[in-house]
Formats: C-alpha cells, structure tokens, sequence
C-alpha cells in the first residue's frame, strides 16, 4: 500500500513537471526558434511528430536528461495512457436511429398517445431531415439567438 501510494507521488510530481516543462516550452521554443516553418506539403501527423521530438528535447534540456529517454518515457505514458481509455461506442446510424423511433411511434399508437396519421407524419417528416441531429439546433442544450432553449 505504501509503495502504491509512493507511486501515485511521483507520477504526480513527474506529470507536474512535465506540465511546467510544457508551460514553459513553447516560450523557449519560440525565443530560439531556428526552425523553418512547416511547408505546406507537410502532413499533419509529420508535424505533429515533429512538435512532439521537439517538446520532448526542450523537456530534456530543462530536466538535464537524455532526450532519449524522454521519449521513451513519454511514449511509455502515452501507450499507459490509451491501454487506460475505454473505446467509444460507435453512435448508433440513421437506419438505427429512425427503426427505435419507428417503434417508438408504434407503441404511442398502441399506447392511444397518437393516432397512427400523426405517428405516420412523424416518420415522414424524421425521414425528410426536419428533426435536427444530435448537436444541431434543437438538441438538448442549445439555445437559439435570443438565449430561449430551443428556438
């Protein structure tokens, strides 16, 4: 349990570091910037590998450690990291998503909410694309020009 504890410590006091490290990197980076710029050719995940070797050699120079094993450290909180994080769900399709209303709208009809020319009306109209998505206007949350959920 100590030793647990003693663990948890250090992970702390080294990510706390590193965060200082990556406030004040960014400052070194650019007062001694004699990189050329990326081109536009350049892919994204190049230069996001190229930030990434670069962060980690200003990390080593301000902690007085090797940049190799900076990044291998980095890399190794890194694969910790994801082996930690639990995989989305995948959101459900179109098909999905307008078969569970379909059957939502059955059930109101049999249920006497709904006559089945209001249910069919609905379908119609979620066919058609009237009924915004998830994150559009209309969904849970959003708030239309004059700050009135939903309008």
């Amino acid at each position: 349990m100590i030793r647990t504890t003693r663990k948890r410590l250090l992970v702390g006091l080294a990510a706390a570091g590193v965060l200082g490290v990556g406030i004040a990197a960014p400052t070194v980076a650019l007062a001694d910037d004699k990189s050329p710029a990326p081109s536009a050719g350049t892919s994204t995940d190049q230069r996001h590998a190229d930030r990434q070797a670069e962060f980690a050699e200003a990390l080593a120079t301000e902690l007085g450690v090797p940049a190799d094993k900076v990044t291998a450290a980095l890399e190794k909180l890194r694969e910790q990291r994801q082996a930690d994080r639990p995989e989305r769900p995948q959101p459900p399709s179109t098909q999905d998503r307008q078969a569970a209303l379909k059957e939502r709208l059955d059930q109101a009809v049999t249920d006497g909410k709904l006559t089945q020319e209001q249910a069919d009306a609905v379908l119609k109209a979620a066919e058609a694309g009237v009924f915004p998505g998830p994150g559009g206007a209309g969904h849970r949350g959003w708030h239309g020009q004059d700050g009135r959920p939903g309008e």
